[in-house]
């Protein structure tokens, strides 16, 4: 899109602003990390700058989990406005069974959409220092629990979960929906 995604309007709104308000009251903290904290503080919430600003999402990982307070973190992609609260919610009731809780839909895993343990930072490191940036890198390497297709089909039968936007057509889709909505 050429520029940050988190920012950009939908529907009237920085795109982040939809997300955050499906999360409401799921944890106990909101964190954003962000390569620049500036452009978010309207938000209102806590921010955690990037140790490396241009580490890519692995190295955000790295950032939220040493950020939070908790030792659980849900994440979620700034560019995904239909976050279904029920999945979240499914997620976070699974997080005590794993180090890793991630979405698997249509065989491919939803690494934007996960709960991650702080006990995943080590093996986050070891990928980082190895120069393996892929968000899954380190998935072999923990315990993972996956949450298939038959249960998103009963949580988010649409899948709009993983409505990511990436393009202008993505953007003019997600103002159509909502528009529906």
């Amino acid at each position: 899109m050429g520029r940050d995604k988190g920012l950009i309007l939908l529907r009237g709104q920085p795109m982040i602003r939809h997300i955050l308000d499906r999360v409401v009251d799921l944890g106990d903290e909101v964190l954003v990390t962000t390569n620049r904290p500036e452009d978010y503080a309207f938000l209102g919430v806590r921010l955690a700058p990037d140790e490396k600003p241009d580490g890519g999402a692995l190295s955000g990982l790295r950032t939220a989990l040493l950020a939070a307070h908790g030792d659980k973190v849900l994440v979620l992609g700034c560019d995904m406005p239909f976050v279904s609260r029920p999945l979240l919610s499914h997620l976070i009731e699974l997080s005590s069974q794993a180090d890793l809780v991630v979405p698997k839909a249509g065989g491919y895993y939803e690494p934007m959409h996960a709960v991650y343990d702080r006990r995943c930072l080590a093996e986050i490191e070891a990928s980082l220092e190895a120069g393996d940036m892929k968000m899954t890198s380190f998935f072999p390497r923990v315990h993972l629990l996956t949450v298939e297709d038959h249960d998103l089909d009963l949580l988010d039968p649409e899948r709009l979960s993983f409505f990511n936007i990436n393009t202008p057509e993505d953007l003019a889709q997600a103002e159509r929906m909502l528009s529906e909505a």
